[in-house]
């Protein structure tokens, strides 16, 4: 069973891969995807079959760290992203920074959180960067 970190840095590594079988993999039954403040979306299959049609329309896309924190299985990272739905020129993309938090247990990510970087979040999951 993988750590925390290594199931987050590992997600991250699928994603900007594009592979979507390894990404399955790491996913529990009852993953649940929360971008900022809309409904999330629940399920293993769900979250799947979204993240087929993400990878079809922005394969480019790409997941860029720059600081990882943990505790007590909750991983976050501080990080940028390129090629993503926002269809900005990478230059541009790249100075917008965000959060993702991973909640994992059992060696499956159960949570998938996309924050707005604000300082409050980064004192909240020990961030600096």
């Amino acid at each position: 069973m993988l750590p925390p970190v290594a199931v987050t840095i590992s997600f991250i590594d699928s994603i900007n891969r594009g592979d979507l079988e390894a990404l399955e993999g790491l996913l529990h039954e009852d993953h649940q995807l929360e971008v900022f403040d809309e409904p999330p979306l629940v399920g293993r299959d769900a979250n799947v079959e979204a993240w087929d049609g993400y990878f079809d329309s922005f394969p480019d896309y790409v997941i860029y760290p720059r600081h990882i924190t943990e505790d007590d299985g909750v991983v976050a990272v501080l990080g940028h992203t390129t090629g993503s739905h926002l269809q900005m020129p990478d230059d541009e993309e790249r100075r917008l920074t965000l959060i993702w938090v991973a909640h994992v247990a059992d060696g499956r990510l159960h949570r998938w959180r996309l924050l707005e970087d604000t300082i409050q979040a980064r004192r909240e999951f020990g961030l600096s960067g």
